[in-house]
């Protein structure tokens, strides 16, 4: 596996939890275009509430691998 700057090895488990975490966002994801196509949901609202949900799964990743730098 190439190396990722910043990050360390990561063992089969956390890669895996890294996994999970990815696939979750994406049925998130899938839900956020959902409620995307209704007319009566406040767009703004729910723009707002997908960068902030992307940014959470971003920390959830960020969490499990642990980077060593910014």
């Amino acid at each position: 596996m190439p190396d990722i700057t910043g990050y360390r090895e990561l063992s089969p488990e956390e890669i895996a939890l890294i996994n999970s975490a990815k696939a979750e966002g994406e049925i998130v994801g899938k839900f956020i275009a959902t409620l995307a196509t209704l007319p009566d949901v406040d767009q703004r609202w729910l723009a707002i509430a997908k960068t902030d949900l992307q940014k959470g799964f971003m920390f959830l990743v960020r969490a499990i691998a642990k980077p060593e730098g910014f």
